[in-house]
């Protein structure tokens, strides 16, 4: 394959081996290309200055600012230890005050005269309820020196994102060293794509990002760059959805009188136009030779596992076996119940009282009795199981199936690619792959985070779904509103309905510790010092209090299974009236009865966690209530957020506000996993269309060359781009 040497040179041999070494510690930059696709944050112009009102605290920041006064302040003696020279630079709006102390003070004294434009770069504290920065680094800007005439020729002042190791400018001038080599880079986008476009080649727009002359430089720059992140990105999804229709599978219809017709007969209600939309592209995609990779996404309650099963007993129909993987063991529990009910007799398969045509659906956890678990071991190898449900425990290398069909993965984002990969191995062929999720996805994200597999949408509620009405209790400013909020609860459980409590911490011993420790080391405002409220607190408080004579239990993940499960069992059944839990409960739960729901510090959630949460009550023909508790005051960011769950039920738009808030993280691996995010100009909600259009091209573009023996180019630029965490993640999603 022929290489790209411009951009493939090792920094050490551009820059030197001490600049080399702080670049890859400080910001992780190996080559010339890593440098050249760090872009500015942000341009300061030559005549104007930064705004100092806004600085985050505790963050590593540049400014360019005039000094407005600086004084040496002289303490225990005068002997240059005990000097303190304090500079304030302003911008015109703002001020923020420079500290150097002991010996550090003689240069920036003679330096920083009033009047001195300079950058500075520094992290930034508080002393004194103060903003400052201690021993900031700064860069002088003016132009009788004629070095700094040379770096600082143009009108736009890079501010690149920098660390304490490696100030702006430093970067500036690294960049400045490679700069010309852009020259022999070859392009990563087609010709006729690029010309199709009107974007500027590669080179110029390395040359206009880090040294634009004008902002319609900086935009031309932005817009050629954001095409290159993502046609990169949806060239290595093409090529893998490619890879993937050539793979071979054992195709899965249904049979005719099977036991799919025979659980549809006996169904009690009609399926939605959506579930009957989804199932039919499920049933297509099963009935080919290569593997289903399908996303189905929907809102909490909109029927999602109703799909699944269909899917499932197809499978069972054609003679192969279903297996689902669900995150937990309440949720693998829960959806074996509730799939047990909905079948029947038809679950019975080989058991008095079964269906002819039934099957076996069993139940395989980790913390099940040896003989249960070598029971449903047998079942799975014989194939007299044609359903399993499980959590991880299904990976394990001792579980063995018959002839192994279909993969459905619940709420996808829980679990790691290496487990599914791992079940999906148990398969003679690639078993079909569906993969669930109640967190709405916007069209973008979906677009690149699950690039490679087709997407399901469900969006209509099934009939009998009660709306739920959400509120924001505010305890802190008015504390009578979370007495009413209890008052309501009561209410709720006087008219024969239950609630759960929501808190986002345990409470036990081992959390104390954490809780303790976090407190000490906390800074900020009071709300963040105090340690998140813990259910076992609650549910005393509760039981002493405002609900003193209900019947309340706790729930939460550190409890034995048995327990877990008995406590389940007993409020599905009405004989608790409160459920106080974690977050638990937040998929799968499924009690028709249970109408409200309070949810305590609801500010430490995030609003698609809420979301979900909210959508455990209103299941049933009764109206559901969501009560959202925060010390958080309301000009808060926080209460924003809360605010906005509170005003729409539609997951799709909280999604976006969601993404929004939090940023996209690193598209391609998972966000734990500290690669450096993928996308540096390219934004998922702002630019759809850019996406939505690289994907056509790459689609195309893939199919006429899989390869890419005609594009070089963009060969290395997938190279740079699918590192061997991110290969990985790729050949496995």
């Amino acid at each position: 394959m022929e290489r790209v040497p411009a951009l493939d040179e090792p920094l050490k041999k551009s820059l030197g081996p001490a600049t080399a070494k702080v670049m890859a510690e400080a910001l992780d930059l190996h080559t010339v290309g890593d440098l050249l696709h760090h872009y500015p944050r942000r341009y300061a112009e030559r005549g104007e200055l930064t705004t100092l009102s806004d600085l985050p605290l505790d963050e590593h920041v540049t400014v360019v600012a005039q000094v407005a006064d600086a004084r040496v302040l002289t303490f225990n003696g005068s002997k240059g230890r005990g000097q303190r020279l304090e500079v304030t630079i302003t911008d015109g709006s703002g001020r923020l005050q420079l500290v150097f102390f002991g010996k550090g003070v003689h240069k920036p004294h003679k330096d920083l005269l009033p009047g001195t434009r300079a950058m500075f770069a520094g992290k930034v504290s508080l002393f004194n309820r103060r903003l400052q920065l201690a021993h900031p680094s700064y860069e002088l800007l003016r132009g009788d020196r004629e070095e700094a005439v040379d770096v600082w020729a143009g009108a736009l002042i890079p501010i690149y994102p920098a660390t304490t190791k490696l100030e702006s400018w430093k970067i500036a001038k690294a960049v400045d060293a490679v700069l010309p080599s852009v020259a022999d880079a070859a392009d990563p986008l087609p010709d006729a794509l690029r010309e199709g476009r009107g974007l500027a080649e590669l080179p110029d727009a390395l040359r206009m990002i880090h040294r634009p002359r004008t902002k319609a430089d900086v935009a031309a720059a932005r817009d050629r760059l954001k095409w290159d992140e993502a046609f990169v990105l949806q060239v290595a999804l093409a090529r893998r959805r490619h890879a993937d229709t050539q793979l071979p599978a054992v195709p899965r219809k249904p049979a005719p009188d099977g036991i799919l017709d025979a659980f549809d007969a006996k169904l009690p209600f009609t399926l939605t136009d959506g579930q009957d939309k989804v199932s039919a592209e499920i049933f297509d995609d099963l009935a080919t030779d290569h593997p289903m990779h399908r996303l189905l996404q929907g809102e909490v309650g909109s029927g999602k596992t109703m799909v699944a099963l269909r899917a499932m007993l197809a499978v069972v129909d054609s003679g192969g076996q279903a297996a689902m993987l669900a995150p937990t063991e309440v949720l693998a529990q829960q959806h074996h119940r509730s799939v047990t009910e909905m079948m029947g007799e038809l679950a019975e398969g080989g058991m008095l009282g079964g269906a002819d045509r039934a099957t076996k659906v069993v139940l395989l956890t980790g913390s099940m009795g040896a003989a249960a678990r070598r029971h449903a071991l047998l079942d799975l190898v014989t194939g007299e199981a044609g359903i399993v449900i499980g959590t991880h425990a299904l990976i394990e290398d001792k579980v063995k199936f018959h002839d192994l069909g279909l993969v459905v993965v619940d709420e996808q984002h829980r679990f790691g690619v290496e487990q599914r990969d791992a079940l999906r191995g148990k398969g003679k062929q690639p078993p079909h792959l569906l993969v669930m999720t109640a967190t709405p996805i916007p069209r973008t994200v979906a677009m690149t985070v699950f690039g490679d597999l087709e997407t399901s949408v469900l969006d209509q509620l099934p009939a009998g779904r009660s709306p739920i009405a959400s509120h924001v209790v505010p305890a802190a400013d008015k504390p009578h509103f979370l007495a009413r909020a209890w008052e309501r609860v009561r209410e709720e459980v006087e008219n024969g309905h239950q609630a759960y409590v929501v808190c986002p911490r345990i409470g036990d011993e081992e959390d104390r510790k954490k809780a303790g420790a976090k407190a000490k080391s906390a800074e900020g405002d009071d709300a963040e010092k105090r340690p998140p409220l813990a259910v076992l607190d609650v549910a005393d408080k509760l039981r002493a209090g405002p609900l003193a004579g209900l019947r309340i239990a706790v729930l939460h993940g550190r409890m034995h299974p048995d327990d877990k499960d008995d406590v389940m069992r007993r409020f599905a059944a009405g004989e608790l009236d409160v459920l106080v839990a974690t977050t638990v409960i937040e998929v799968g739960v499924n009690v028709p009865n249970a109408t409200a729901m309070v949810i305590m510090d609801a500010d430490r959630f995030g609003v698609s966690q809420l979301h979900q949460l909210r959508g455990r009550v209103g299941r049933g023909s009764a109206p559901g209530l969501c009560l959202l508790v925060t010390e958080m005051p309301e000009a808060s960011p926080a209460r924003q957020r809360l605010g906005a769950v509170a005003s729409t039920l539609d997951g799709f738009e909280l999604s976006r506000i969601d993404l929004e808030q939090r940023r996209e993280g690193d598209v391609l691996g998972q966000a734990q996993s500290g690669v450096r995010s993928s996308l540096r100009v390219l934004t998922v909600i702002d630019d759809e269309e850019v996406i939505a259009a690289a994907r056509e091209e790459a689609t195309a573009l893939v199919l006429a060359d899989p390869d890419l023996t005609a594009h070089p180019g963009l060969r290395t630029a997938l190279d740079a781009l699918l590192d061997k965490d991110r290969e990985e993640y790729l050949e496995k999603g």
